[in-house]
């Protein structure tokens, strides 16, 4: 990998843009290298990761919304192509397939992660870049190098900028991802990659807002946003059209102004000339519908509910970890919301205290039962939660950020006072699921979770026809790639919730 310095440079500055991240990020979209296998056989895992969690979420209110809104947008009935919209046949144009795909991918919070000086969820590259391959027939082996250029440059730019502390949201990375992705997918050059990298990212910076206090839809919808941006950045550079630059490094640019200001100086790595892209493997899909950060503490929540026993004896359970888990989705965030029974799904999603409570009375997690508002006004559910806080604990915040994967760690040690004055504690570094965990994920674990996600969502067939799909996909000639949308029971879809008409109709 090489690693590259990004600052701020002043518009008097002799700054080639051959120096500018956009153009070192286009520059890895079109390098010809080959994909690797793990990589290849990666890219497929998260295809099936993606169809699963999209099945869960198929009845959602949001996911609903994005696909009534898409539904309204067919593909041109005096042109060939078009893309698929998760669950429905038809064939629709390509940036509104994107959303509402990406919708349903990231309703649920139940696909893949990868944490470091950033948050990511990388396989929000995949509806993008799924949807743009169906429209204009391009081969699976192409799609499975778009997404690994995609992985890459999401992971990369995770590793070396925090976007979170200065409360931006991480779907900034994500646009100009999807955009290279993209670029390589269609094999387009230097310059137009370039040029719509700069597009995205000047188009997705935003607020952390969507999740910060009562956590709304738009949570399921920022990443949707982001590569629907990224869809119609990629067109405008294939006409010609520029974007703004430099687009990180200017004087009125992104780290000046959004980030850490001109005085500051970001460590990017990418790969080198003919380096194979292999980011994808640094990340890691969820076994539990939560917030990445709350696996370990599920996994531990199961593992100490023996212990402990009968948890009315329970007088306090603090949960020591790192900054971004203590800040993000413990007690750390101030937010009230997070201990309120009426809270959205979202932001329960995002209360480590509600999490582990449930977890520990339960013994499992679920990402429906889980989350019913009966089960949140448990009165002994209310009583335990109302006990759990979270402390920051630097040496989780050093393994957190660690470069190394024998100790990054994303977990917490759980000490519980119970009545009596016994203390119970014990400590998990990584979930089960994690490649180092107690049962890391692999192709059965991805197709078990597909099958049961899909499960009176999906006829068993059409399940058996979507795995064959996916697992040949490297082998897909062009024109193909829409066999990989996975059609949903008509039955179920029915009971889909109504929502007032919009604009498009």
């Amino acid at each position: 990998m090489l690693m590259h310095s990004v600052r701020t440079h002043r518009s008097a500055e002799d700054f080639p843009r051959t120096e500018q991240l956009a153009w070192k990020i286009a520059e890895v979209a079109v390098d010809p290298v080959t994909v690797p296998a793990e990589t290849e056989a990666m890219v497929i895992n998260r295809i099936i990761d993606n169809a699963a969690v999209s099945a869960a979420s198929a009845v959602r209110r949001p996911v609903t919304v994005a696909r009534q809104q898409a539904l309204a947008h067919p593909a041109h009935p005096d042109k060939s192509g078009g893309a698929q919209v998760f669950g429905v046949p038809g064939s629709y144009s390509a940036e509104w397939a994107a959303w509402a795909n990406g919708v349903a991918v990231r309703e649920l919070d139940f696909h893949d992660t990868f944490l470091a000086a950033e948050y990511s969820h990388p396989g929000d590259n995949i509806p993008p870049l799924v949807a743009v391959a169906q429209q204009l027939g391009v081969s699976g082996a192409d799609l499975i190098r778009g997404l690994a250029t995609a992985y890459e440059i999401q992971i990369d730019l995770v590793k070396g900028m925090c976007l979170h502390e200065h409360k931006i949201d991480h779907v900034a990375h994500l646009g100009p991802s999807a955009a290279a992705g993209i670029g390589t997918m269609l094999g387009l050059d230097t310059e137009t990659i370039y040029q719509a990298i700069g597009q995205a990212l000047h188009l997705t910076t935003a607020t952390r807002q969507s999740r910060k206090g009562l956590i709304s839809s738009w949570k399921a919808f920022a990443p949707a946003h982001a590569g629907k941006i990224a869809i119609e950045a990629i067109d405008r550079a294939m006409r010609g059209e520029g974007a703004p630059a430099p687009i990180w490094e200017g004087e009125d640019g992104v780290i000046a102004w959004l980030l850490s200001g001109p005085d500051h100086t970001y460590r990017i790595p990418l790969p080198g000339p003919g380096e194979a892209k292999r980011a994808i493997l640094d990340s890691y899909t969820k076994e539990h519908s939560a917030e990445y950060q709350s696996q370990a503490p599920i996994d531990l929540a199961r593992r100490m509910r023996g212990r402990i026993g009968d948890l009315d004896q329970v007088a306090t359970i603090v949960l020591h970890t790192s900054h971004h888990t203590h800040y993000v989705i413990g007690t750390g965030s101030g937010d009230p919301q997070k201990f309120d029974p009426d809270a959205s799904r979202e932001t329960l999603d995002h209360s480590l205290p509600y999490i582990f409570a449930v977890a520990l009375q339960d013994g499992s997690w679920h990402h429906e039962r889980s989350y019913a508002p009966e089960r949140a006004h448990r009165p002994d559910t209310i009583e335990l939660w109302h006990k759990i806080s979270t402390v920051e604990d630097p040496e989780w915040t050093r393994r957190y950020h660690s470069t190394d994967p024998a100790e990054k760690a994303f977990g917490a040690r759980a000490e519980v006072t119970l009545k009596n004055g016994e203390v119970i504690s014990d400590e998990l570094a990584v979930a089960d699921a994690h490649p180092l965990g107690a049962r890391p994920f692999a192709r059965p674990q991805y197709v078990h979770k597909f099958t049961e996600l899909a499960e009176g969502v999906v006829d068993p067939a059409e399940q058996q026809r979507f795995l064959a799909v996916a697992e040949g996909i490297a082998e897909a000639k062009a024109g193909e790639l829409g066999a990989l949308n996975l059609l949903v029971d008509p039955r179920v879809l029915d009971k889909a919730p109504t929502t007032p008409p919009g604009i498009f109709r």
